[in-house]
Protein backbone atom coordinates (compact mmCIF):
# COMPACT_ATOMS: atom_id res chain seq x y z
CA UNK A 1 0.00 0.00 0.00
CA UNK A 2 1.33 3.58 -1.08
CA UNK A 3 1.96 6.05 1.56
CA UNK A 4 -1.44 8.37 1.41
CA UNK A 5 -0.30 11.83 2.26
CA UNK A 6 -3.03 13.87 0.29
CA UNK A 7 -6.12 13.62 -1.83
CA UNK A 8 -4.48 13.46 -5.19
CA UNK A 9 -2.81 10.38 -3.57
CA UNK A 10 -6.55 8.42 -3.23
CA UNK A 11 -7.45 9.74 -7.02
CA UNK A 12 -4.33 8.06 -8.37
CA UNK A 13 -5.17 4.92 -6.35
CA UNK A 14 -9.04 5.26 -7.45
CA UNK A 15 -8.09 5.44 -11.18
CA UNK A 16 -6.45 1.86 -11.17
CA UNK A 17 -8.74 0.49 -9.08
CA UNK A 18 -12.70 1.83 -9.91
CA UNK A 19 -13.66 0.33 -13.68
CA UNK A 20 -13.22 3.20 -16.22
CA UNK A 21 -16.58 3.79 -17.17
CA UNK A 22 -17.43 4.77 -13.29
CA UNK A 23 -14.04 6.55 -12.49
CA UNK A 24 -15.10 8.84 -15.18
CA UNK A 25 -18.22 9.55 -14.21
CA UNK A 26 -17.43 10.78 -10.97
CA UNK A 27 -13.86 12.50 -12.28
CA UNK A 28 -15.22 14.23 -15.82
CA UNK A 29 -17.04 17.23 -16.56
CA UNK A 30 -19.11 18.71 -19.29
CA UNK A 31 -18.31 19.67 -22.93
CA UNK A 32 -14.32 21.00 -22.88
CA UNK A 33 -14.35 20.29 -19.12
CA UNK A 34 -13.15 24.27 -18.59
CA UNK A 35 -15.49 24.92 -15.60
CA UNK A 36 -14.78 21.50 -13.80
CA UNK A 37 -10.82 22.84 -14.00
CA UNK A 38 -11.44 26.01 -12.92
CA UNK A 39 -13.24 24.71 -9.89
CA UNK A 40 -10.24 24.09 -8.59
CA UNK A 41 -7.35 26.45 -10.04
CA UNK A 42 -9.16 29.15 -9.20
CA UNK A 43 -8.42 28.17 -5.40
CA UNK A 44 -4.98 27.83 -6.20
CA UNK A 45 -4.72 31.90 -7.35
CA UNK A 46 -5.67 32.98 -3.88
CA UNK A 47 -2.68 33.34 -1.43
CA UNK A 48 -2.85 32.97 2.40
CA UNK A 49 -1.40 35.55 4.77
CA UNK A 50 1.33 33.68 7.57
CA UNK A 51 1.31 35.23 10.73
CA UNK A 52 3.77 34.47 13.44
CA UNK A 53 4.55 34.31 16.85
CA UNK A 54 0.90 33.99 17.84
CA UNK A 55 -0.46 31.60 20.70
CA UNK A 56 -1.59 28.35 18.16
CA UNK A 57 -2.53 26.45 20.79
CA UNK A 58 -6.50 24.77 21.86
CA UNK A 59 -7.78 25.42 18.22
CA UNK A 60 -10.66 24.16 16.57
CA UNK A 61 -11.96 23.40 13.44
CA UNK A 62 -15.91 22.39 15.54
CA UNK A 63 -18.72 24.50 13.73
CA UNK A 64 -22.15 24.14 13.07
CA UNK A 65 -23.88 23.39 9.55
CA UNK A 66 -27.61 24.37 9.38
CA UNK A 67 -28.16 24.27 13.25
CA UNK A 68 -26.02 21.00 13.09
CA UNK A 69 -22.72 20.36 15.17
CA UNK A 70 -19.95 19.27 12.49
CA UNK A 71 -16.36 18.58 13.56
CA UNK A 72 -15.33 20.69 10.64
CA UNK A 73 -17.10 22.72 8.28
CA UNK A 74 -17.47 19.87 5.32
CA UNK A 75 -19.89 17.78 4.53
CA UNK A 76 -19.89 14.99 2.13
CA UNK A 77 -22.04 16.00 -1.38
CA UNK A 78 -25.00 14.10 -3.36
CA UNK A 79 -22.93 11.99 -5.74
CA UNK A 80 -24.91 9.63 -7.99
CA UNK A 81 -24.04 5.55 -8.61
CA UNK A 82 -21.58 6.35 -5.83
CA UNK A 83 -22.35 2.31 -4.77
CA UNK A 84 -20.67 1.47 -8.54
CA UNK A 85 -17.32 3.40 -6.85
CA UNK A 86 -17.21 0.46 -4.16
CA UNK A 87 -19.62 -2.04 -3.54
CA UNK A 88 -22.18 -0.82 -0.95
CA UNK A 89 -20.62 2.85 -1.56
CA UNK A 90 -22.80 4.91 0.07
CA UNK A 91 -23.38 2.44 3.28
CA UNK A 92 -19.61 2.79 3.66
CA UNK A 93 -19.23 6.62 3.10
CA UNK A 94 -22.28 7.26 5.66
CA UNK A 95 -20.40 5.18 8.25
CA UNK A 96 -17.03 7.13 7.49
CA UNK A 97 -18.85 10.65 7.97
CA UNK A 98 -21.02 9.42 11.11
CA UNK A 99 -17.84 8.62 12.68
CA UNK A 100 -16.14 11.66 11.69
CA UNK A 101 -18.89 13.81 12.49
CA UNK A 102 -19.95 15.29 9.45
CA UNK A 103 -22.92 15.27 8.08
CA UNK A 104 -23.59 12.56 4.54
CA UNK A 105 -26.11 13.73 2.26
CA UNK A 106 -27.53 10.69 0.04
CA UNK A 107 -28.27 11.21 -3.92
CA UNK A 108 -31.66 9.88 -5.32
CA UNK A 109 -29.70 8.15 -7.85
CA UNK A 110 -27.35 6.39 -5.21
CA UNK A 111 -27.53 2.40 -5.90
CA UNK A 112 -27.83 2.08 -1.69
CA UNK A 113 -31.62 3.18 -0.99
CA UNK A 114 -32.51 5.78 1.64
CA UNK A 115 -33.76 2.40 4.31
CA UNK A 116 -30.50 0.55 3.38
CA UNK A 117 -28.32 3.64 4.29
CA UNK A 118 -30.64 4.32 7.70
CA UNK A 119 -30.31 0.58 8.40
CA UNK A 120 -26.19 0.58 7.96
CA UNK A 121 -25.74 3.60 9.76
CA UNK A 122 -27.98 2.57 13.06
CA UNK A 123 -30.47 5.14 11.90
CA UNK A 124 -28.09 7.75 12.36
CA UNK A 125 -29.53 11.14 10.96
CA UNK A 126 -27.90 12.13 7.29
CA UNK A 127 -28.92 13.91 4.48
CA UNK A 128 -31.36 13.17 1.79
CA UNK A 129 -31.09 14.85 -2.08
CA UNK A 130 -33.81 15.58 -4.56
CA UNK A 131 -34.61 16.49 -7.87
CA UNK A 132 -37.55 17.99 -9.32
CA UNK A 133 -39.27 15.32 -10.97
CA UNK A 134 -42.45 15.10 -12.83
CA UNK A 135 -44.05 12.24 -11.03
CA UNK A 136 -45.20 14.20 -7.97
CA UNK A 137 -46.22 11.08 -6.39
CA UNK A 138 -43.00 9.47 -6.24
CA UNK A 139 -41.34 12.63 -4.92
CA UNK A 140 -44.18 12.90 -2.46
CA UNK A 141 -43.47 9.07 -1.56
CA UNK A 142 -39.42 9.80 -1.41
CA UNK A 143 -39.78 12.89 0.80
CA UNK A 144 -41.77 10.46 3.62
CA UNK A 145 -39.45 7.72 3.10
CA UNK A 146 -36.36 10.41 4.04
CA UNK A 147 -38.77 11.21 6.88
CA UNK A 148 -39.11 8.08 7.94
CA UNK A 149 -35.38 7.29 7.92
CA UNK A 150 -34.42 10.22 10.61
CA UNK A 151 -33.11 12.40 7.64
CA UNK A 152 -32.49 15.86 9.18
CA UNK A 153 -32.15 18.28 6.24
CA UNK A 154 -33.26 17.67 2.49
CA UNK A 155 -31.84 19.19 0.31
CA UNK A 156 -33.03 20.66 -3.30
CA UNK A 157 -31.00 20.61 -6.65
CA UNK A 158 -31.65 23.04 -9.14
CA UNK A 159 -29.35 23.08 -11.75
CA UNK A 160 -30.41 19.68 -13.25
CA UNK A 161 -33.42 20.33 -15.45
CA UNK A 162 -31.93 19.28 -18.52
CA UNK A 163 -28.72 16.92 -18.37
CA UNK A 164 -25.41 18.34 -19.50
CA UNK A 165 -23.70 16.35 -21.83
CA UNK A 166 -20.74 14.89 -20.43
CA UNK A 167 -18.33 13.06 -23.42
CA UNK A 168 -16.69 10.81 -21.44
CA UNK A 169 -19.79 9.44 -20.33
CA UNK A 170 -21.01 8.98 -23.86
CA UNK A 171 -17.80 7.44 -25.05
CA UNK A 172 -17.71 4.46 -22.14
CA UNK A 173 -21.41 3.97 -22.69
CA UNK A 174 -22.70 5.01 -19.16
CA UNK A 175 -25.66 4.50 -18.61
CA UNK A 176 -28.92 2.48 -17.29
CA UNK A 177 -27.65 -0.37 -17.51
CA UNK A 178 -24.29 0.19 -18.67
CA UNK A 179 -22.91 -0.87 -21.93
CA UNK A 180 -21.60 -3.87 -21.71
CA UNK A 181 -19.19 -3.32 -24.81
CA UNK A 182 -15.64 -5.42 -25.09
CA UNK A 183 -13.71 -2.70 -24.19
CA UNK A 184 -16.07 -1.90 -21.18
CA UNK A 185 -15.92 -5.82 -20.16
CA UNK A 186 -12.04 -5.91 -20.70
CA UNK A 187 -11.51 -3.03 -18.16
CA UNK A 188 -13.93 -4.97 -15.65
CA UNK A 189 -11.64 -7.91 -15.69
CA UNK A 190 -8.52 -5.60 -14.96
CA UNK A 191 -10.58 -4.79 -11.26
CA UNK A 192 -10.86 -7.56 -9.45
CA UNK A 193 -11.10 -5.69 -6.02
CA UNK A 194 -13.89 -4.28 -7.57
CA UNK A 195 -15.24 -7.19 -8.96
CA UNK A 196 -15.52 -9.27 -6.35
CA UNK A 197 -16.98 -6.43 -4.21
CA UNK A 198 -19.34 -6.36 -6.93
CA UNK A 199 -20.38 -10.28 -6.46
CA UNK A 200 -20.65 -9.98 -2.89
CA UNK A 201 -23.90 -7.42 -2.56
CA UNK A 202 -27.69 -7.33 -3.78
CA UNK A 203 -27.06 -3.58 -4.55
CA UNK A 204 -26.46 -3.34 -8.39
CA UNK A 205 -29.49 -0.94 -9.29
CA UNK A 206 -30.70 2.43 -8.20
CA UNK A 207 -31.91 1.75 -4.94
CA UNK A 208 -34.32 4.49 -4.45
CA UNK A 209 -36.40 3.99 -7.27
CA UNK A 210 -36.08 0.20 -8.34
CA UNK A 211 -39.51 -1.55 -7.03
CA UNK A 212 -40.81 2.22 -5.59
CA UNK A 213 -42.14 3.30 -9.21
CA UNK A 214 -45.00 1.07 -11.11
CA UNK A 215 -43.78 -0.55 -13.66
CA UNK A 216 -39.59 -0.04 -12.90
CA UNK A 217 -39.08 -3.44 -11.62
CA UNK A 218 -35.25 -3.70 -13.65
CA UNK A 219 -32.33 -1.38 -15.16
CA UNK A 220 -34.10 -1.64 -18.58
CA UNK A 221 -37.51 0.16 -17.34
CA UNK A 222 -35.54 1.92 -14.90
CA UNK A 223 -33.26 3.68 -18.31
CA UNK A 224 -36.81 4.38 -19.68
CA UNK A 225 -38.06 6.06 -16.26
CA UNK A 226 -35.49 8.38 -16.03
CA UNK A 227 -34.95 9.69 -19.45
CA UNK A 228 -38.41 10.94 -18.85
CA UNK A 229 -38.93 11.70 -15.30
CA UNK A 230 -36.56 15.27 -14.91
CA UNK A 231 -38.39 17.95 -15.09
CA UNK A 232 -37.70 20.80 -17.61
CA UNK A 233 -40.50 23.35 -16.45
CA UNK A 234 -39.44 23.68 -12.57
CA UNK A 235 -39.35 27.13 -10.97
CA UNK A 236 -39.77 28.46 -7.58
CA UNK A 237 -43.32 27.56 -7.13
CA UNK A 238 -42.03 24.06 -6.97
CA UNK A 239 -39.44 24.77 -4.21
CA UNK A 240 -42.65 26.17 -2.38
CA UNK A 241 -44.16 22.65 -2.85
CA UNK A 242 -41.52 21.01 -1.62
CA UNK A 243 -40.89 22.37 1.37
CA UNK A 244 -44.25 22.88 2.58
CA UNK A 245 -44.08 18.61 2.54
CA UNK A 246 -40.66 18.76 3.75
CA UNK A 247 -41.49 20.97 6.59
CA UNK A 248 -37.77 20.54 7.96
CA UNK A 249 -34.74 21.69 7.38
CA UNK A 250 -34.81 22.70 3.57
CA UNK A 251 -30.68 23.38 1.30
CA UNK A 252 -30.98 24.85 -2.44
CA UNK A 253 -28.25 23.61 -4.34
CA UNK A 254 -27.17 25.24 -7.72
CA UNK A 255 -27.05 28.58 -7.10
CA UNK A 256 -24.36 30.69 -8.85
CA UNK A 257 -26.12 34.01 -9.31
CA UNK A 258 -26.92 36.81 -7.01
CA UNK A 259 -30.53 37.19 -7.86
CA UNK A 260 -31.19 33.26 -8.03
CA UNK A 261 -29.51 33.69 -4.25
CA UNK A 262 -31.93 36.64 -3.79
CA UNK A 263 -34.92 33.84 -4.64
CA UNK A 264 -33.91 31.48 -2.80
CA UNK A 265 -33.90 33.50 0.39
CA UNK A 266 -37.94 33.97 -0.78
CA UNK A 267 -38.52 30.63 -0.63
CA UNK A 268 -37.64 30.19 2.61
CA UNK A 269 -34.74 27.77 2.44
CA UNK A 270 -32.62 27.17 5.93
CA UNK A 271 -29.29 27.48 3.05
CA UNK A 272 -28.16 28.01 -0.30
CA UNK A 273 -25.48 25.92 -1.76
CA UNK A 274 -22.80 27.72 -4.50
CA UNK A 275 -22.35 25.40 -6.80
CA UNK A 276 -22.09 24.99 -10.80
CA UNK A 277 -22.93 21.22 -10.31
CA UNK A 278 -19.32 20.34 -9.98
CA UNK A 279 -18.86 21.95 -13.92
CA UNK A 280 -21.01 19.07 -14.95
CA UNK A 281 -23.74 20.92 -16.01
CA UNK A 282 -23.05 24.57 -17.86
CA UNK A 283 -19.77 24.76 -19.11
CA UNK A 284 -17.81 28.12 -19.30
CA UNK A 285 -19.78 28.76 -15.55
CA UNK A 286 -17.71 31.01 -13.72
CA UNK A 287 -15.96 28.91 -10.74
CA UNK A 288 -17.65 28.38 -7.55
CA UNK A 289 -15.03 30.15 -5.70
CA UNK A 290 -15.47 32.93 -7.36
CA UNK A 291 -19.39 33.42 -7.61
CA UNK A 292 -19.26 32.73 -3.81
CA UNK A 293 -18.05 36.35 -2.45
CA UNK A 294 -20.97 38.53 -4.52
CA UNK A 295 -23.83 35.77 -3.09
CA UNK A 296 -22.54 36.54 0.62
CA UNK A 297 -22.31 39.78 0.19
CA UNK A 298 -26.15 40.06 -1.09
CA UNK A 299 -27.47 37.45 0.82
CA UNK A 300 -25.15 36.65 3.72
CA UNK A 301 -27.22 37.59 6.58
CA UNK A 302 -30.44 36.35 5.49
CA UNK A 303 -29.77 32.69 5.13
CA UNK A 304 -26.29 30.05 5.58
CA UNK A 305 -24.75 30.07 2.33
CA UNK A 306 -22.26 26.95 1.62
CA UNK A 307 -20.15 26.05 -1.13
CA UNK A 308 -18.94 23.19 -3.26
CA UNK A 309 -16.96 22.72 -6.56
CA UNK A 310 -12.88 21.83 -6.65
CA UNK A 311 -12.29 21.65 -2.79
CA UNK A 312 -9.21 18.94 -2.76
CA UNK A 313 -7.53 20.07 0.34
CA UNK A 314 -8.24 21.66 3.96
CA UNK A 315 -6.93 24.70 2.44
CA UNK A 316 -9.82 25.01 0.39
CA UNK A 317 -12.12 24.71 2.64
CA UNK A 318 -10.55 27.81 4.75
CA UNK A 319 -10.40 30.06 1.86
CA UNK A 320 -14.10 29.27 0.90
CA UNK A 321 -14.89 30.04 5.44
CA UNK A 322 -12.36 33.42 4.57
CA UNK A 323 -14.94 34.36 1.68
CA UNK A 324 -17.94 33.65 3.94
CA UNK A 325 -18.90 29.78 3.06
CA UNK A 326 -20.49 29.04 6.19
CA UNK A 327 -20.29 25.22 5.00
CA UNK A 328 -18.70 23.46 2.28
CA UNK A 329 -19.15 19.74 0.52
CA UNK A 330 -16.63 17.89 -0.99
CA UNK A 331 -18.22 14.95 -3.90
CA UNK A 332 -14.82 13.30 -6.05
CA UNK A 333 -12.59 14.19 -2.80
CA UNK A 334 -14.29 11.50 -0.94
CA UNK A 335 -15.18 9.49 -3.97
CA UNK A 336 -11.22 8.91 -4.65
CA UNK A 337 -11.05 7.49 -1.20
CA UNK A 338 -13.92 5.37 -1.68
CA UNK A 339 -13.02 3.82 -4.73
CA UNK A 340 -9.15 3.70 -3.51
CA UNK A 341 -9.80 2.18 0.26
CA UNK A 342 -13.65 1.78 0.69
CA UNK A 343 -14.75 3.09 4.26
CA UNK A 344 -10.82 3.61 5.21
CA UNK A 345 -10.47 5.73 2.26
CA UNK A 346 -13.95 7.93 3.19
CA UNK A 347 -12.19 8.43 6.30
CA UNK A 348 -8.84 9.07 5.10
CA UNK A 349 -9.68 11.47 2.76
CA UNK A 350 -11.49 13.70 5.45
CA UNK A 351 -8.90 12.80 8.04
CA UNK A 352 -6.15 14.53 5.32
CA UNK A 353 -8.61 17.69 4.68
CA UNK A 354 -9.23 18.23 8.64
CA UNK A 355 -5.42 17.93 9.02
CA UNK A 356 -4.90 20.07 6.42
CA UNK A 357 -7.07 22.88 8.00
CA UNK A 358 -5.39 22.72 11.31
CA UNK A 359 -2.41 23.16 9.90
CA UNK A 360 -3.16 25.65 7.81
CA UNK A 361 -5.39 28.00 10.44
CA UNK A 362 -2.58 27.52 12.59
CA UNK A 363 -0.01 29.10 10.28
CA UNK A 364 -2.31 32.17 9.28
CA UNK A 365 -2.70 32.57 13.05
CA UNK A 366 -5.97 32.03 14.25
CA UNK A 367 -7.21 29.10 16.59
CA UNK A 368 -10.88 28.81 15.41
CA UNK A 369 -12.73 28.14 12.28
CA UNK A 370 -15.53 30.24 13.41
CA UNK A 371 -13.16 33.44 13.62
CA UNK A 372 -12.35 32.96 10.10
CA UNK A 373 -12.99 36.09 7.53
CA UNK A 374 -10.90 38.13 4.57
CA UNK A 375 -8.27 39.09 6.88
CA UNK A 376 -6.21 35.87 6.38
CA UNK A 377 -6.38 36.21 2.57
CA UNK A 378 -3.53 38.12 0.55
CA UNK A 379 -5.06 41.56 -0.83
CA UNK A 380 -5.69 41.62 -4.41
CA UNK A 381 -5.59 37.59 -4.62
CA UNK A 382 -9.53 36.40 -3.51
CA UNK A 383 -11.76 39.43 -4.83
CA UNK A 384 -11.35 38.61 -8.53
CA UNK A 385 -9.30 35.00 -8.12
Amino acid sequence: MPVITHIEDLRVLAERRVPRMFYDYADSGSWTESTYRANESDFQKIKLRQRVAINMANRSTASTMVGQPVAMPVALAPVGLTGMQHADGEILAARAAKAFGVPFTLSTMSICSIEDVAEGTGRHPFWFQVYVIRDRGFMERLIERARAANCSALMLTLDLQILGQRHKDLKNGLSAPPKMTLPNILNMVTKPRWGLGMLGTKRRVFGNIVGHVSGVEDMGSLSQWTASQFDPTLNWNDVEWIKKRWGGKLILKGIQDVEDARLAVSAGADALIVSNHGGRQLDGAESSIRALPPIVDAVGREIEVHMDGGIRSGQDVLKARALGARGTYIGRAYIYGLGAMGEAGVSKSLEIIRKELDTTMALCGRTDINAIDESILLPGTYRNP
